[in-house]
């Protein structure tokens, strides 16, 4: 992997200490959980597990045992062989994501704002799919589908609408099976299901140090299914974490662990990549928040830790913004936060797209996510300095006081710049001649091109048919 440096918030004492922080807590504390085959899974190969108040103790004998059984490289794969993600990075950079779980959608056109359908849904797949910087989407929760099971809508409308890789969310323990099979459908079986995982799934802890029978039940499921993992810890520092920052990571670093123990107990060598969407709250008014320094510095934190600890690829929000709105505020929270989480060397930037504390999201704020993640790459890409990139033969035979501008050198490399696909440089005559449009306006615009000819993928009428059977057998069992 290329050398890139990045910046740290510990010296190797202070990481030496946090992991050994988290050995120690995962051995004499433990975690929480009521899956029955899981625990049995988890003593049989070396936990200390406690069926009657389901406690479990992680050894840390057997936690390293885990931590080495979970590949260093791996990929996540799409419809499509060109939009396989291998991690680690190629170019030591990152992957995207969009928003999941948004319930509230600000329109392009219209500026209206009122609840996700599954419409909008399509759209986002396609768009997302259409956006070079977004690498793999989750579904957003439609509100025109059944509630019991609109989990298994939003995947059916995403397996119908993106090639790139997805990213699971499930409501319902319920539902795990429902969405399997319709990963199955889509892959055309199980066996080419394992082949392709078409899709990576999301479990989540209950912080503090607790699991619901769901959490696990996806993991035994999807990983049985040779899919790959991604163990989510949502704390609010003050409210379910603890509040200073290396507390409430602390915490999150040993749910994910947790989570990655239980993966590979389950079928070893499964892909994880550890994740956690570090909140802060408020005290003054009791909200949780996504962007206020606090958040930010505990996310860094967060994939610092996993990543030079325990050498587990780590995932968190990239973007986002606790504005209401996508304005001033916003722009300034998602830049902020894609180049600090970049800059830590985050394996994954999620959350593109949202806004609102990820309560709602607009496709407008998607694109611009897109841009600063484009930017965001370059700023932080290695360099070179061999004698092209030092420019040495030129420097050495300029004239003293003379110029560059008619240089073959600058002729060779004027090309290699980053060029904005929506940011303006125009100066205000000009801009001002075009119409005086902001951002949003000139994204608004962007999408209405972008997207004029986007609609569904190809699917056999065969698998068009074995999916609408599958919803009819969950709106039947589940509703």
């Amino acid at each position: 992997m290329s050398f890139i440096p990045r910046m740290r918030y510990y010296n190797e004492n202070q990481l030496e200490l946090l992991k050994n922080k988290g050995f120690e807590l995962l051995e004499k504390k433990g975690v929480k959980m009521n899956h029955q085959p899981v625990m049995e899974l988890l003593e049989k190969q070396g936990a200390k597990v406690d069926f009657d108040s389901e406690i479990v103790l992680f050894p840390k004998k057997f936690m390293e045992e885990q931590i080495e059984k979970v590949p260093k490289q791996f990929q996540l794969k799409g419809r499509k062989e060109k939009f396989t993600l291998d991690f680690p990075h190629p170019q030591g950079l990152f992957h995207t994501r969009a928003c999941t779980g948004g319930q509230n959608w600000l329109d392009p056109e219209t500026n209206e704002f009122r609840r996700v359908t599954l419409k909008d849904l399509a759209y986002w797949a396609q768009l997302s799919d259409r956006l070079e910087h977004i690498d793999f989407t989750p579904f957003l929760v439609p509100d025109d589908a059944p509630s019991a099971t609109a989990d298994i809508y939003a995947l059916k409308t995403l397996l119908e609408n993106a090639e790139k890789h997805i990213w699971i969310q499930p409501y319902t323990g319920e539902s795990v099976d429902y969405l399997i099979k319709l990963l199955k459908a889509a892959a055309g079986g199980e066996a080419k299901l394992r082949e392709n995982p078409l899709a990576s799934w999301i479990t989540c802890s209950m912080s503090p140090l607790m699991f619901k029978w769901m959490d696990m039940e996806i993991i035994l499921q999807a990983a049985g299914h040779g899919c790959a993992l991604q163990g989510c810890s949502l704390p609010g520092s003050g409210m379910t974490g603890p509040f200073t920052a290396g507390g409430s990571v602390l915490l999150s670093a040993v749910e994910c662990l947790a989570m990655l123990a239980v993966t590979q107990v389950v079928q070893e060598g499964t892909p994880f990549i550890a994740t956690s969407l570090q909140f802060s709250g408020d005290m003054r008014t009791g909200k949780s928040l996504q962007s206020s320094v606090e958040s930010l510095r505990q996310s860094a934190l967060f994939v610092q830790l996993m990543q030079d600890a325990f050498n587990i690829p780590a995932h968190t929000y990239g973007s986002g913004s606790d504005s209401p709105d996508i304005d001033s505020q916003g722009m300034v929270e998602r830049s902020m936060r894609a180049m600090l989480i970049a800059s830590s060397g985050a394996s994954v930037l999620g959350g593109a797209g949202q806004f609102e504390v990820a309560c709602s999201v607009s496709p407008v704020a998607l694109a611009i996510d897109n841009e600063i993640f484009k930017m965001t790459k370059a700023i932080i890409r290695e360099m070179t300095f061999d004698d092209n990139q030092l420019a040495w033969d030129e420097l050495m035979n300029i004239d003293y006081g003379g110029e560059f501008l008619t240089c073959v050198h600058t002729l060779k490399n004027c090309r290699e710049v980053i060029r904005p696909i929506n940011f303006t440089r125009l100066t205000r005559d000009s801009w001002a001649d075009t119409g005086s449009k902001d951002l949003n306006t000139r994204v608004s615009e962007y999408l209405g091109n972008l997207m004029k000819d986007a609609g569904p993928i190809e699917l056999s009428l065969e698998t068009k048919k074995e999916m609408a059977a599958i919803i009819k057998q969950a709106d039947e069992k589940l509703c």
